[in-house]
């Protein structure tokens, strides 16, 4: 008898699992095979494009442009050898090399750059490429159409290597610095980048080097450049932006923007508004300030397209619509004022650069650059005339002058001559310093604060130690010491302090005393002041005088003696001396404003408001961004022209205990506003 075999059940069980299991793998197995796939086209588009740039830059310090060696990243985007990459990494660049993907390396030369879009166009020497094949090109996608969880690739150079890539997904389309770093916004050659950059926020590992490579979806296309990275996340600038400054500068070399003067913010949280931009301020002269637009106003409309700021990720977008305005078309704005619809008509005006490229002028020992309209605006100066002094050696020419010129100088005229601009410094230099011997000292009219004052400056650099000069207290004006060098230079033959400034409505403007004079005799006594030690020894003789006391004073003016009688005014007040209130609740304090103060930080008279003189830290007005120095010019619209005011109005608030109070503040030439939302302290039963 036959034996037969029957299977096991449990055998057959397994056997059934597994297949099922199996037909369960499939998928997965083809769904991993065409991510792998996509990944490797995506990869094999752009990866051969990849760059690693090694660049010199220059930047000011010591009174010379100091050379630097960093090392970014970029993409080919044309078959012309036109490089992407970010204005920081070869915006300053004095010498460029690229390292192809395939190993060759190339210079290049900067074709234009942008800082405020942190963007540059750099071009390959096709002309010393040993491999003559066809160069690799990346193509730009659609930046708008990316979506929070896409799958995307870093590519680059980190920390200098050879070309790598890391894979992440996007997790924000519209990020930005949080508003609670508001002293760690990210400015980059005087710009703001968050003003017209909201990053696409990923979590592809980048590192130092990065900069500048391209973010890549998965159908092989840049949708962005990596610009930084916030620990573990990544911030790229969007494609589309990127794209249109990138074309700009190829065609022209920079980017073209309209200006308005318009300062916008948020809507306040407790405006009542869900539409609209908040006006924060208006600078003085600009086309919105002859409109007649204001602090306060809410725009609704700018050349007929409705906009919003109901946070800050709104503002990027207001700001690019303004600044794509063709520049000098007259604009119709529709704002709200006073809960009214108003229209205005203005004319934009070119923007330019908030800061021109610093200079190297050896003859001299210093860096220097010109004022352009943004940076001109920011010192509160009427034009852009003369030339900024950025940085002196100061064991050259003009840090050994006496008096030494500094940094932040503004230098108005040399040798007799007016300087607009460096290229009329460049001339006049080049004019004095032709003949190899000439040992001659040179005059240099140079502006200092409200000071207008003298040097003299040799061409061959002289070992001295640099002096500043100090303000003068009790004789209502600023003094500057006559050292050797520049008594030679005026041809003054005797001691004495030069007046560099005069306090308008002071004792010494009543008594006659001009800008120029020399002061050579105070008291009956001689004036001597030959150095910065001098000068203060002469500062305490003043001060043994009384307030109120009448002195004979003894000037020399286009070399003619004359006598003045002086009637010494009271010094600069104290602090103890002016009224002053500290708020404890909101935990900062104000002071009234001294006249010096106004005049020495250029207030106009029609500006009033008492100054900010204290914040705690993470206190009420800290968390608001109230800062030491502002200007508190009112509270919930009423104004405060000074502590008394108010103090009445916080004391009023802390009894209403509102949820919102709302602070208009002047920080330097600009006014914001501040939203402070404090949680009122209750006060125990039967405390009065």
């Amino acid at each position: 008898m036959k034996s037969v075999h029957r299977p096991n059940r449990l055998g057959l069980a397994l056997l059934a699992m597994l297949v099922t299991s199996a037909a369960a793998f499939m998928p997965a197995v083809r769904a991993a095979d065409t991510e792998k796939a996509a990944l490797d086209r995506a990869v094999q588009r752009v990866f051969p494009a990849l760059v690693r740039i090694t660049v010199v830059i220059e930047e000011p310090g010591d009174g010379r442009l100091e050379k630097e060696t960093h090392a970014g990243s970029g993409a080919i985007i044309s078959e012309q050898g036109y490089i992407i990459t970010n204005h920081h990494v070869a915006g300053k660049a004095r010498h460029l090399l690229c390292r192809m993907a395939d190993g060759e390396e190339i210079e290049a030369k900067l074709i234009g750059t942008d800082a405020l879009a942190d963007i540059a166009v750099i071009q390959l020497d096709l002309g010393r490429r040993k491999n003559k094949g066809k160069l690799p090109v990346a193509s730009f996608g659609d930046s708008d159409r990316a979506r929070i969880g896409d799958p995307v690739l870093a590519m680059g150079s980190p920390m200098a290597v050879s070309q790598s890539i890391t894979k992440g997904i996007v997790s924000n389309l519209q990020l930005m610095m949080p508003s609670l770093f508001w002293y760690s916004e990210f400015r980059l050659d005087g710009e703001s980048i968050g003003s017209l950059v909201r990053w696409i926020g990923h979590d592809a590992v980048i590192y130092g080097g990065n900069s500048g490579g391209p973010l890549v979806n998965m159908d092989g296309e840049i949708i962005g450049i990596n610009e930084v990275g916030l620990g573990s996340l990544g911030g790229a600038i969007p494609a589309n932006l990127a794209r249109s400054v990138a074309e700009q500068l190829i065609k022209k070399g920079f980017v073209q923007r309209s200006w308005t003067g318009l300062e916008p913010q948020p809507l306040l949280r407790g405006s009542g508004l869900d539409r609209g931009v908040l006006v924060a301020g208006i600078i003085a002269g600009s086309p919105a300030a002859e409109a007649g637009l204001r602090a306060g106003d809410v725009v609704a409309s700018f050349d007929g397209v409705s906009v919003n700021g109901r946070i800050q990720e709104d503002l990027p977008v207001f700001n690019a619509l303004v600044m794509s305005t063709p520049i000098g078309k007259r604009v119709e704005v529709k704002a709200l004022r006073d809960g009214r619809e108003q229209t205005f008509t203005l004319a934009t005006r070119a923007r330019g650069k908030a800061k021109d490229n610093d200079l190297e002028f050896k003859s001299w020992g210093f860096t220097a650059r010109n004022f352009t309209l943004l940076s001109a605006i920011e010192l509160n100066r009427a034009d852009t005339n003369g030339v900024l002094v950025t940085t002196v050696d100061p064991a050259g020419p003009a840090g050994s002058a006496k008096p030494a010129l500094e940094g932040d100088d503004c230098i108005l005229s040399v040798a007799g001559k007016p300087v607009r601009s460096v290229a009329d410094l460049r001339q006049i230099t080049a004019q004095i310093t032709k003949d190899a011997d000439r040992t001659e000292l040179v005059l240099v009219e140079f502006e200092r604060g409200v000071s207008r004052m003298l040097t003299a400056v040799r061409p061959k650099p002289v070992e001295r130690e640099p002096e500043e000069n100090t303000r003068k207290p009790g004789l209502s004006l600023l003094l500057q010491p006559i050292g050797a060098e520049l008594a030679e230079a005026i041809k003054l033959k005797q001691d004495g302090a030069r007046v560099a400034f005069v306090f308008p409505g002071g004792a010494a403007q009543k008594a006659g005393i001009l800008v120029g004079d020399i002061l050579t005799r105070f008291d009956g006594e001689t004036v001597r002041c030959r150095q910065q030690s001098d000068l203060g020894h002469f500062l305490a003789t003043v001060r043994r005088h009384r307030t109120g006391d009448e002195v004979e004073c003894g000037l020399l003016r286009d070399k003619q003696s004359l006598k003045v009688t002086l009637k010494l005014d009271a010094d600069d007040p104290d602090d103890e001396d002016l009224k002053s209130y500290k708020d404890k609740e909101l935990e900062f304090a104000l002071r009234d404003v001294t006249s010096n103060e106004r005049v020495i930080h250029r207030i106009p008279a029609d500006v009033k408001g008492p100054r900010v003189m204290e914040v705690k830290g993470s206190g009420w007005a800290s968390l608001a961004h109230v800062a030491v120095g502002d200007l508190l010019l009112s509270i919930d619209g009423t104004p405060t022209p000074d502590v008394a005011a108010a103090e009445r109005l916080l004391k009023a608030a802390a009894e209403k205990r509102p949820r919102h109070l709302v602070f208009l503040l002047r920080r330097g030439v600009h006014t914001l506003f501040a939203e402070l939302e404090p949680t009122w302290d209750v006060p125990s039963v039967g405390k009065p």
